[in-house]
């Protein structure tokens, strides 16, 4: 069976809804981040206003993107939760440069992050695998995640099993399940405008930690 082709060329959008001016811009770019943030979360309805895209360089070399949910974000950073032993968990223990995205259709904005990426606190994974759905703990036991599988069945049957173990018990969290957080030094802030002449806004983090700003071509 052949895949017949298919030509994307004419597909088109107008981006027109807002613009980015450096001279607006405030000097740390979690601010801008908070702003952009609580605006698209507020005004633009996007199903997952906390969905971003994790980029890693895996253990075969190749680069890895996929999505999850940011969990907390500060002034020092961005933080999510996963299996340690999983794909990309084993990744960044390996190689803790990674990049973050955030893609908002409706507010015709992204955001592309480059930190470096460490473990939080026992204690903060603690807390927050204690404030899950009693479902989402039992499965973050259930799944080696990134791991073959036999079958759906198989999950399934293990899933049932671990209920019945735990029934009547609280559920602590496993040592290879936690959160990350990503220190950025770099941020980049894209507004769709029209006729493809987009606005980019850098910052980059310098030796004194002071952030520098740049306006970059489209």
């Amino acid at each position: 069976m052949t895949m017949e082709e298919q030509d994307l060329s004419n597909y088109r959008k107008v981006y027109d809804k807002k613009e980015l001016l450096i001279e607006d811009t405030p000097e740390n770019p979690l601010e801008l981040f908070r702003t952009w943030f609580l605006e698209v979360d507020q005004h633009f309805l996007e199903d997952e206003t906390n969905a971003m895209t994790v980029s890693t360089l895996g253990l075969d070399g190749f680069p890895k993107s996929r999505v999850v949910l940011l969990k907390r974000y500060t002034y020092e950073g961005f933080i999510f939760y996963t299996n340690y032993n999983s794909e990309k968990g084993k990744a960044i223990l390996a190689n803790p440069n990674v990049c973050l995205s955030f893609f908002w259709p409706k507010a015709e904005r992204q955001i592309i992050i480059k930190g470096i990426a460490e473990k939080i606190a026992e204690n903060m994974s603690d807390g927050y695998f204690e404030s899950r759905p009693r479902g989402s703990q039992l499965g973050a036991i259930v799944s080696h995640q990134s791991d073959v599988i036999e079958s759906r069945e198989y999950l399934d049957a293990k899933l049932k099993d671990l209920e019945n173990s735990f029934e009547g018990k609280e559920i602590t969290r496993p040592e290879y399940w936690g959160g990350f957080i990503v220190k950025p030094v770099e941020l980049e802030f894209w507004q769709g405008r029209p006729n493809r002449l987009h606005d980019r806004i850098r910052y980059k983090l310098e030796e004194n930690y002071d952030w520098k700003k740049e306006r970059l071509s489209p």
